[in-house]
């Protein structure tokens, strides 16, 4: 769907990408990721042709991007993009028509989505006259009225309450099972957790970590686990096959501990030593979030 290839980005001596290249496959939730400054944002607005690359390429669809993809591509910008003194309503067909929509089938779609997000009442509400939430909800309509193939959120949940954020977050996953691919920039890695397939980590303007989160997170798994036992507390003293990393708690003869697994050892070896001595409630692997990875990748080049 999206190829990004060896792209350069520089602003009067700074240099805000350098040298990246992604491939966002079609029908993925692909999360760019990576502190402020970092060039997420710069990449995407080359992608939506805002701004041109020094060098690289960009190919969408495997054709070289060029102005007859912008009608395929939807754009959430982080900042507000929309009118403040237009009425909702107008601004929204006109948005639509802009990317090739009749005024009829403008106004056919948006009935459907104000209905879905409750914005039945907003046709003649000025953007200026709504809260952060309710423009940012407005804007995602104008982002998603035209059916893209390709819709790029930059930090799609700010400004939302939890609620909304849950709302939106359900309406992505179902434009995404009707088929539209999604790139996406959020700080929120919990947000990550729960929509994207793939994501790639960007720092100082380079790539440092991309690939599918499955993979990604299997390639940190450290042979760490968390075990709750009952009985007579277990003197970890280094004869085990495992050693004690700390004691997350205990009470009423019932103790939680994290612990490391040495060399060549697997969790059946852990239950081999352990069931005869305990009663095993729990044994449960650790495996680092994309938080603990965004922050450990992050931190090692600093």
């Amino acid at each position: 769907m999206l190829s990004i290839r060896n792209i350069v980005k520089q602003y009067a001596g700074h240099t805000a990408l350098s040298g990246v290249s992604l491939e966002v496959e079609r029908g993925q939730i692909f999360g760019l990721l990576g502190p402020n400054g970092a060039g997420k944002t710069s990449l995407i607005r080359i992608v939506n042709q805002i701004t041109a690359p020094d060098s690289g390429e960009v190919y969408f669809n495997g054709e070289k991007l060029n102005q007859s993809h912008i009608e395929r591509i939807g754009y959430l910008p982080e900042e507000r993009g929309l009118y403040k003194k237009m009425e909702i309503g107008e601004q929204m067909i006109y948005l639509a028509r802009l990317k090739g929509l009749s005024r009829d089938e403008a106004i056919k779609r948006l009935k459907v989505w104000f209905e879905k997000l409750g914005m039945q009442t907003w046709w003649k509400l000025k953007i200026e006259e709504l809260s952060k939430g309710m423009q940012q909800k407005a804007q995602f309509v104008a982002t998603v009225l035209h059916e893209p193939d390709l819709i790029i959120l930059d930090e799609p949940f700010s400004g939302f309450d939890p609620v909304n954020a849950e709302v939106i977050k359900d309406e992505i996953l179902e434009l995404n099972r009707k088929g539209a691919t999604i790139l996406f920039s959020t700080h929120r890695m919990e947000s990550v957790e729960q929509l994207c397939d793939a994501i790639a980590l960007l720092d100082r303007s380079k790539k440092i970590l991309d690939g599918k989160i499955k993979d990604i997170k299997n390639s940190y798994r450290n042979n760490v686990y968390l075990i709750e036992y009952s009985g007579d507390k277990i003197d970890i003293d280094g004869s085990q096959p495992f050693h004690l990393l700390d004691e997350i708690g205990s009470a009423d003869n019932c103790y939680t501990v994290r612990i490391k697994l040495n060399e060549n050892i697997t969790s059946n070896d852990v239950l081999k030593y352990m069931i005869p001595k305990v009663s095993i409630n729990m044994l449960q692997e650790v495996i680092p979030s994309m938080n603990e990875i965004f922050i450990e990748q992050v931190n090692k080049i600093a």
